[in-house]
């Protein structure tokens, strides 16, 4: 299905007379406004199957191009160049260098999932969000994210302790992203968890950040969870045709 939005016309791929005549009618200004007309040069056809490779990018064929998903979408709503229907779309075409245009903000989804209750199809645009992040920066498209940092802080404390302690993993973020950790919002939530919070629980909380406690026997589930984020790492990369020596050890 042809997307018509004007505002998906690139204000680089308009041109407009600020002065132009033609056979005696004066069409300045936006009558003379014309689409300049695109060539594919770099069209890649396993784009789609290199997306439904990845983990929750399977379904985006599905994809009928109705919009529930951008017409529900909590970043939409702020910022209207977040889209993620367009972005399928470009999937679907293998139409790589459009889609790197919005590189940059791919990775804002916040995983609110409201366009996946409303998909009519089950295409998990959630999902295909996330699948299409990791897709940018194993293809050396864009830089880690905030959002990759995030998630491998917090799995890296899952699989060393089998628990989430929030504070390590907030210092962890911060340090792995440059932040300081000394952030306004995070002094206001302190004071008022200072505030509201029972004594005991702080305490329990703060004997936790610093024992780092680990769930009972965990040693076992972490040498299993990490070999199996290794093996699906290898397949990433084998499906993107990244890594030719995956096939090595399996």
């Amino acid at each position: 299905m042809p997307i018509h939005e004007k505002s998906l016309i690139r204000p680089e791929n308009l041109t407009t007379h600020d002065k132009l005549e033609i056979d005696g009618v004066d069409v300045s200004g936006h009558w003379s406004t014309f689409i300049e007309s695109r060539v594919l040069t770099d069209y890649n056809e396993a784009l789609q199957d290199e997306v439904q490779a990845l983990p929750g990018g399977e379904a985006v064929h599905r994809c009928w191009q109705c919009g529930s998903c951008t017409n529900a979408c909590t970043v939409n709503a702020i910022n209207p160049d977040f889209n993620p229907r367009y972005w399928i779309y470009l999937i679907r075409l293998g139409m790589e260098q459009e889609l790197l245009r919005d590189k940059d903000i791919v990775w804002q989804c916040v995983s609110c999932n409201k366009c996946t209750h409303v998909c009519p199809r089950d295409v998990n645009p959630e999902g295909v969000m996330k699948a299409l992040a990791h897709w940018l920066e194993l293809k050396g498209h864009t830089a880690r994210s905030p959002s990759t940092e995030f998630d491998e802080e917090f799995a890296s404390q899952v699989f060393e302790t089998g628990k989430i302690e929030e504070s390590r993993v907030i210092r962890g973020f911060f340090r792995r992203t440059g932040q300081p950790l000394m952030q306004d919002w995070l002094i206001a939530m302190t004071r008022r968890m200072l505030r509201h919070v029972p004594v005991k629980l702080l305490l329990a909380m703060g004997l936790q950040g610093l024992l780092r406690p680990s769930t009972r026997s965990w040693g076992a589930a972490r040498g299993a969870i990490r070999d199996y984020v290794a093996r699906r790492e290898r397949e990433n990369r084998r499906a993107l045709g990244l890594d030719a020596a995956a096939h090595q050890g399996d």
